[in-house]
């Protein structure tokens, strides 16, 4: 399994997988439900993660489910560093907590990240948007060519759109295999449509957004 879901869809389903998903969690700037929630209330403004690499930069945005993020900073520091105030606004009650949430063979920079949250996933108020004039559905043709054009696997987007309208809430694995395709290549791709505010992901599965209805009846 890969990184890359949210840990608040994937652990009622995958408790065995827990190891590979904590690594997930402080490899990525994802976050567990509990904490999204702490996002929300704003109890919790601060991110701890181990990266050889960050992935994400000072100024820039991240969306979670909680909402968007800004980035208000990224910084190298070190665990002696961190103060009683950080960890509490990391959403920790002390450092050995902190340290046994990181997996064991984890390697790279500790990263001190803070961030605020500036609204909703602007991806929910797109989705909705069905009322697609000439110029809209030109544009999302546009993008969807491009997308066409630089798979190495021949155009997907209409059939990705297709399959999931007809088939919503069903496993990524089953509609996969429905395409003729591997699940790691399958998912990344729903996410780039996705982020176009044509689907939108369920607990289990996807289903096909207003917008990418409407989309669907022009392709």
């Amino acid at each position: 399994m890969r990184c890359g879901t949210t840990w608040g869809l994937l652990a009622p389903f995958f408790i065995g997988a827990i190891p590979i998903l904590v690594k997930c969690l402080f490899s990525y700037m994802l976050f567990k439900q509990k904490t999204l929630q702490q996002i929300k209330d704003g109890s919790v403004s601060l991110a701890f993660r181990i990266w050889k690499r960050p992935t994400v930069k000072e100024g820039g945005t991240l969306i979670t489910r909680a909402g968007q993020l800004r980035i208000k900073s990224l910084m190298i520091t070190s665990f002696r560093s961190i103060s009683s105030i950080d960890l509490k606004a990391a959403g920790f009650s002390n450092m050995d907590e902190l340290r046994k949430a990181f997996p064991k063979n984890v390697s790279g920079d500790l990263y001190r990240i803070e961030f605020e949250l500036i609204g909703p996933d602007p991806r929910i108020e797109l989705r909705k948007k069905s009322d697609l004039n000439a110029e809209d559905i030109e544009i999302l043709k546009k993008k969807l060519a491009r997308l066409d054009q630089y798979s190495k696997q021949g155009p997907w987007t209409k059939k990705f759109l297709s399959v999931i309208h007809h088939h919503p809430g069903v496993r990524a694995q089953n509609l996969a295999d429905q395409l003729g395709v591997e699940k790691d290549w399958f998912k990344p791709n729903v996410r780039k449509l996705k982020k176009l505010g044509l689907t939108e992901s369920l607990s289990v599965g996807y289903r096909i957004s207003p917008r990418g209805e409407a989309l669907l009846k022009h392709l």
